[in-house]
């Protein structure tokens, strides 16, 4: 068990503190970022200014802020703030945590806030032995998880909590942290000249992904490896250093060697980018489908699962619009199998950018589903006695018999019978190919029609009476 926020009074030992962690917020008016959760008179807010906090689970990418509000939290509404990270912690250490929280609550009325980072690594079992003094208010759990809530945590705890989803600072939230840093003369670089140009600092907004952490360690590296003989900032000011620092554009993009790329292969990146490329080739965007290509690529996805995904998008969303939709995949596919990376994304580019651009349809789509659907819920039907099997003696004696071939025809048709029922399963839209193929079946309707008219019933086996 350990308080994440200790104040470090004594100057050497802030002096070692690395600026992200002195630059932590001391209240809410510093608190930077999150509006949509945490701005006046939002729900947020109202319970911590009411002090009718329940429990929370807060979900985000890193460097969002969710530890440090949940500090200032406990300390806004005047409860004992206890940190514990869930990859680490026991089944006894949270016993022993619940039964000290009940016992201040019972002895002294204080209340306690468990801050559980990384919530998502415990197990079923773990988060179970939460429930009961959850539900009871012995102890006010603050989750935090970089993962999905609803896939890792379990749904007694869910319903007994208020999930708040955090979103990556946008790059004017980075800018404001980073300029705030440099000018705070107590925790920051305020005492020590610091030029930053605005070059500098709009490159550190972008390249850090909306994370404060990694702009403040930028920041801090940058800086203290221009100070000569210093082993911290507030030792050098100690030390009565006024050695002027400037940070160019150059200086900036030495101090972040690789743009933060926040992609899990497992997590939410990994499925909503997957989701954004087939949803953005759907809508027939080339431009947002490359994007999402290149974004997925770049944060190391497997090549062959984007490959799966785009032969997928080519039945289910072009389907007979543009039958070479699906032989493009296919060959995108087996290219990618043999290739590899770096080039096979020249081929995945190429595949991606013709499905955004064909015509659409999901007729095949949805006439499997209605199909499978009628097969898996009502009665399943006989194979019609005349599209049986013949190849075999006796086959006649079962009535396995009165098939028309369709190559007898000059048309290569015959009305007759293929279902036993009536039943309409495929309707073809009017664009791309499908117009084609929509304007042979109308062909073909008119055909039995004319069928019909003249007597024979082409929905009718053989044989039976029209």
């Amino acid at each position: 068990m350990s308080d994440l926020f200790t104040p470090a009074r004594n100057k050497r030992i802030q002096a070692v503190q690395p600026l992200a962690a002195r630059m932590r917020p001391h209240d809410l008016s510093e608190f930077i970022g999150q509006e949509k959760i945490l701005a006046p008179g939002r729900l947020l807010r109202r319970m911590i200014e009411a002090d009718q906090l329940i429990s929370v689970i807060f979900y985000g990418p890193p460097g969002t802020g969710k530890t440090t509000l949940a500090k200032l939290i406990a300390e806004k509404t005047r409860r004992r703030f206890v940190a514990i990270n869930a990859a680490s912690a026991g089944v006894k250490e949270v016993r022993d945590i619940l039964a000290a929280a009940r016992n201040d609550l019972e002895t002294i009325g204080q209340r306690t806030v468990l801050f559980l980072d990384e919530i998502h690594r415990f197990n079923r079992t773990q988060q179970d032995i939460l429930l009961p003094d959850v539900e009871a208010g012995i102890i006010t759990l603050i989750g935090a998880t970089t993962g999905n809530p609803f896939f890792s945590i379990n749904a007694p705890l869910i319903s007994r909590s208020q999930i708040f989803a955090f979103e990556a600072l946008t790059p004017a939230d980075i800018r404001r942290v980073i300029l705030r840093a440099a000018a705070d003369e107590n925790r920051g670089y305020g005492r020590q000249p610091v030029r930053l140009t605005p070059q500098a600092v709009d490159y550190w907004a972008v390249q850090s992904e909306g994370d404060a952490r990694r702009a403040l360690m930028a920041l801090e590296l940058a800086v203290t490896s221009q100070l000569a003989g210093a082993s911290g900032p507030s030792l050098a000011q100690e030390a009565g250093s006024r050695q002027p620092v400037e940070i160019t554009l150059d200086i900036a993009r030495e101090c972040v060697q690789a743009k933060a790329m926040v992609y899990d292969p497992a997590g939410d990146q990994h499925y909503d980018s997957a989701s954004a490329l087939i949803k953005s080739m759907r809508g027939s965007d080339p431009d947002a489908a490359v994007y999402w290509l290149a974004r997925m690529l770049a944060a190391g996805e497997d090549p062959r699962f984007i490959a799966r995904r785009v032969a997928i998008c080519a039945s289910e969303d072009i389907g007979n619009a543009d039958p070479m939709a699906a032989v493009l995949a296919a060959a995108a596919i087996q290219i990618t199998e043999f290739v590899g990376l770096p080039e096979c994304r020249l081929t995945l580019a190429q595949a991606v950018t013709y499905l955004a651009t064909c015509p659409k349809s999901n007729a095949a789509t949805l006439a499997i589903d209605a199909a499978d659907a009628d097969v898996r819920e009502q009665r399943v039907l006989p194979v019609p006695r005349h599209l049986r099997d013949t190849h075999y003696p006796g086959a006649a004696q079962l009535g396995h018999e009165g098939y028309q071939y369709a190559h007898d025809s000059a048309e290569g048709y015959i009305p007759q019978d293929y279902l036993g029922v009536e039943k309409k399963y495929y309707n073809p839209v009017n664009r791309g190919h499908e117009a084609v193929i929509r304007k042979y079946l109308e062909k073909l309707q008119s055909m039995d029609q004319a069928a019909a008219d003249a007597g024979a019933n082409p929905k009718s086996p053989p044989g039976k009476p029209t």
